[in-house]
């Protein structure tokens, strides 16, 4: 455990100092984003992910940047085994070198986010990553209308779908949105048509015993009886403004599509709104499609209905997790579940 916790610190600290040169990768030139150029791309060609990084690669992107096949194949493995990188996007970035690192410690490999041979021969299955998807009609029935920002219009609502079958698609496959569109220029997303998206493969299953929702590395690691981990996700944990809770609090159960109750003297404040609301339940409500309870008051672990801004902006001291990683942790826990935070 001490050898782990070294481990994350060095990385925790090693997110934070990148020399210049190393931004200098991002130009080289790709192949053409498809599906047959994701799946034959060679993931050691990577130069970035032989090291650690010093510090985080900016998430707002330029213009001039582009998802690289060999990152997709990469984002797509990571997420088979357990260590999800988040959003899959074709972009390097800390959640991808997080899932490193999180692979690593699951296979008992030296734990220094660096994908060495070693770890590209564990990683590295061989087979295709994307594949054919026929669309069916539950697809287009979870498309609603467009969510409005506001609580206080939310509220109006009975049920916060999905705004395009673009987005039901990419969170179904753990995909970015601009990713699917990449991969499926002039689609009819019509009932029976066929789209590329990703083989992420299916849920993880197991027991889960113990969580660690860590604070300085934004992560949450899940283990099971024999201490062994399991799972590891990217996570928005807290802000400054709105810290997340410290020491161990326990589960308390897990509610799918669970709706949400703003009150801004407990909350936050938002918008203009003063008053107590029920938000709706749906993947786009502001907890998402997943609120695993905790015995602090008002906090959990729960879904998002941006999870492209995981790790990349402040929760309300909640955990945030992208909706398919907190549906595949929930399976996995149960009452009486410790969550410690670390950090």
């Amino acid at each position: 455990m001490e050898t782990m916790r070294l481990a994350l610190a060095v990385l925790a600290f090693a997110l934070v100092c990148l020399p210049a040169h190393a931004q200098e990768a991002l130009s080289v030139p790709i192949p053409p984003l498809t599906a047959e150029a994701i799946n034959s791309a060679d993931i050691s060609a990577i130069p970035q992910l032989y090291a650690p990084p010093a510090e985080p690669i900016d998430p707002a992107m330029p213009a001039n940047r582009h998802p690289d096949p060999s990152v997709v194949r990469l984002q797509v493995l990571l997420d088979r085994a357990g260590a999800s990188p988040g959003v899959i996007d074709g972009f390097d970035g800390d959640n991808v070198r997080k899932a490193v690192l999180a692979f690593e410690l699951m296979r008992g490999l030296p734990p220094d986010g660096a994908l060495d041979p070693e770890v590209l021969s564990a990683l590295e299955t061989g087979g295709p990553v994307i594949g054919d998807y026929a669309i069916i009609a539950d697809d287009l029935n979870a498309i609603g209308e467009p969510i409005p920002r506001d609580y206080a219009e939310q509220a109006k609502r009975k049920f916060l779908g999905y705004a395009s079958i673009e987005e039901s698609l990419a969170e179904r496959f753990h995909m970015d949105i601009d990713l699917l569109k990449a991969l499926n220029p002039g689609a009819g997303y019509t009932v029976g048509a066929p789209v590329y998206v990703a083989a992420y493969g299916p849920d993880l299953e197991g027991e889960v015993v113990r969580i660690e929702a860590d604070k300085s590395l934004r992560q949450v690691r899940a283990y099971g009886a024999d201490d062994r981990l399991i799972a590891a996700y990217p996570a928005t944990i807290g802000s400054e403004e709105n810290p997340s809770p410290s020491g161990t609090h326990i589960v308390e159960g897990v509610a799918p599509m669970p709706e949400y109750t703003y009150n801004p003297k407990i909350n936050f404040q938002q918008g203009e709104n003063t008053e107590v609301l029920t938000i709706p339940p749906g993947p786009n409500g502001p907890v998402g499609s997943m609120w695993i309870d905790l015995s602090e008051p008002t906090f959990g672990i729960h879904g998002t209905p941006v999870p492209s801004l995981i790790d990349k902006t402040g929760s309300h001291g909640c955990v945030r997790l992208t909706n398919w990683d907190a549906n595949e942790l929930a399976k996995m826990v149960k009452p009486g579940v410790p969550v410690d935070f670390v950090g």
